[in-house]
């Protein structure tokens, strides 16, 4: 078995404004909808929102966490950060060797992008 990608799954408070802030400022886009739970996608992200207690997702609104792996970021940070991202870590060179920042979507959860540092 070779994986080809993974979806992670977001509790959202109001999964309309999800979906238009995940669209409008972050550029995925809908993959697909059904009923409660929305697909979006962004190269081979998927990130799915879900009410929360719905189905297989019980965990709590805004508690999600997640890094994507990027081929650049700067100018991804740029355009997301003009359509009102909000930021929790500034993009920046990390020790660890990524460069790398951190938004978070409206209900709280988490989405880091990073770029490996060429060495």
């Amino acid at each position: 078995m070779v994986p080809e990608c993974s979806a992670t799954i977001f509790s959202v408070s109001d999964l309309e404004a999800s979906i238009k802030y995940y669209t409008g400022v972050l550029g995925f886009a809908v993959d697909w909808r059904y009923g409660t739970l929305s697909c979006l996608k962004c190269g081979n992200v998927l990130i799915q929102l879900s009410a929360p207690g719905v189905g297989i997702n019980r965990r709590a609104t805004g508690e999600g966490n997640v890094y994507i792996f990027c081929d650049e970021v700067d100018q991804y940070f740029h355009d997301i950060i003009t359509k009102g991202a909000f930021v929790l870590v500034e993009l920046a060179d990390r020790k660890y060797g990524m460069r790398d920042f951190a938004i978070r979507d409206p209900d709280g959860n988490t989405l880091s992008f990073g770029k490996e540092i060429a060495s």
